[in-house]
């Protein structure tokens, strides 16, 4: 399994700026290795995100995506001590969903 997003959500006037920092390696299925074969293609395909439980935002990636990606976005009725879940799927169906407090 993936390591742990790094999931912040911090209040900012009536809006949240929430801010994932996720671990993944993001290979594009173009580079080779050192014995020159090709390296294949694994990557973030879907990030979607919740907030206390409801849909917010769905995002669909491709290969272009840079390793180790970060992701911002505000989020308007947020209030403190709320809950923000953000999931990731990858092409081999890997998938990996963690969460945040308002604060």
């Amino acid at each position: 399994m993936a390591d742990p997003m790094r999931i912040r959500a911090q209040m900012a006037g009536d809006k949240a700026t929430v801010r994932v920092l996720m671990s993944h390696e993001m290979e594009t299925g173009q580079r080779k290795d050192a014995s020159g074969k090709t390296i294949p293609a694994w990557f973030i395909q879907e990030v979607s995100a919740s907030h206390n439980g409801k849909p917010v935002m769905t995002a669909q990636w491709g290969p272009a995506v840079s390793k180790n990606p970060f992701l911002q976005f505000s989020l308007k009725g947020a209030k403190s001590g709320d809950k923000v879940a953000v999931t990731w799927k990858d092409n081999k169906g890997d998938t990996r969903t963690d969460e945040a407090t308002v604060s």
